[in-house]
């Protein structure tokens, strides 16, 4: 399966989500922001960091990035597109994905391993966990806060296009299982076809039981066997 990671200036997780793919057997290849086509992909990871210093807000500026206009065409042609922690934000900022990342509850940047609850597992990205597994996966962010309108939401529910709420260690959803004050403890969304995924952990951060553990294996698994 072919893969293509997205590099802008500031990103720092393209190099760990690169490790993770090539891990997973999937054939690779960088992309810089500059670049105006893209390697035959059949995934498309916008990887996380802080995409031209997170200037004007998170993800505005890659969201205008030249690169971008094939990542959107490939994303409606039905190519899988994965995007994390800044590549969730840099999704909203091109529409790719509705709602917003706002600042953190605390408004301070949070960097920790949270537990995150399977919503659906019924999809390309998510078929080898079970629904309402529980994964340890870290996050680190500022902008982790999702909101989006109420007519959204109710199609989020409707349609099944909540892939993960963050909860404590037994599976509870509630304020206190929140992390960032994200709307409903959304930790990640789906588009409506589910070729699109945008989540704020850091899945390629858990591969490796040696470093962390391996609760985000599954997602590339999932993936490579589509």
């Amino acid at each position: 399966m072919n893969s293509s990671v997205i590099v802008f200036p500031g990103s720092n997780c393209d190099r760990d989500i690169a490790v993770a793919l090539e891990k997973m057997q999937f054939k690779n290849k960088m992309v810089w922001h500059k670049d105006t086509t893209l390697p035959k992909s059949d995934l498309i990871v916008i990887p996380g960091g802080f995409s031209y210093g997170d200037y004007l807000r998170s993800g505005a500026i890659a969201g205008k990035s030249l690169i971008v206009n094939e990542i959107i065409k490939a994303a409606n042609s039905g190519c899988l597109i994965l995007g994390i922690c800044n590549g969730f934000q840099i999704l909203t900022e091109t529409g790719l994905l509705k709602g917003t990342l706002l600042r953190n509850k605390n408004l301070k940047f949070i960097n920790k391993d949270v537990n995150i609850k399977v919503i659906n597992n019924k999809t390309k990205f998510t078929s080898k966990y079970n629904l309402n597994q529980i994964l340890k996966i870290n996050v680190a962010h500022n902008e982790g806060n999702y909101f989006t309108k109420e007519s959204h939401l109710e199609e989020l529910n409707k349609e099944n296009l909540i892939a993960f709420k963050y909860c404590d260690e037994k599976g509870v959803v509630n304020d206190l299982s929140n992390p960032n004050g994200a709307l409903e403890n959304i930790a990640g969304i789906f588009n409506a076809k589910k070729n699109i995924l945008g989540m704020m952990p850091h899945p390629e951060r858990m591969v490796d039981e040696m470093i962390s553990n391996t609760d985000g294996v599954n997602l590339f698994s999932s993936l490579i066997n589509k």
